[in-house]
């Protein structure tokens, strides 16, 4: 149960640190680094793939770990349903992001990017309207995940304390 628990945690670590790096301190370094809006979009735009990847696999631990537990813990060890229900509606979040909005926003941005003057301004104007709940959205699945870390902690608190 500790390699599981381990797992677990650091899966959850890395879903919700990461974002909060980049948010953080990416995303101030990029834009006051690059010194264009063109470059340092694509460079975001890449960094936030390479953020989905990590949280599908962070979703995929935190999946056989959860399942693990589901299958041969001890009672007091099991998943509990609270767990569940916030896992599920972070993945769902994540999901909707990463195969719904963040697509259609890196194509506008790139259609964006190839447009000169009112095209373009136009263009960027629909890119962010996009994102406004693309970034609502990363900032939900943070404060799930922060829950998530709760429940877990809780849960394993009060096992210790019986």
């Amino acid at each position: 149960m500790v390699f599981c628990a381990t797992v677990e945690l650091t899966a959850l670590a890395t879903w919700v640190g990461g974002l909060l790096v980049l948010v953080g301190s990416v995303i101030p370094a990029v834009f006051n680094t690059f010194g264009g809006q063109d470059s340092g979009g694509l460079f975001l735009t890449r960094a936030f793939e390479g953020y989905n990847r990590l949280v599908l696999g962070a979703m995929a631990l935190l999946v056989i770990g959860m399942a693990w537990r589901w299958w041969a813990a001890p009672p007091f060890y099991k998943v509990a349903s609270v767990e569940l229900m916030v896992f599920g509606m972070m993945a769902f979040v994540a999901a909707v992001i990463m195969f719904v909005l963040h697509p259609q926003a890196a194509s506008l941005q790139a259609e964006a990017f190839s447009l000169k003057d009112e095209a373009r301004k136009a263009a960027l104007a629909e890119f962010f309207r996009l994102h406004w709940p693309v970034r609502i959205l990363y900032m939900v699945n943070v404060g799930l995940g922060i829950a998530l870390l709760g429940v877990k902690a809780r849960a394993w608190l009060l096992r210790e304390a019986q």
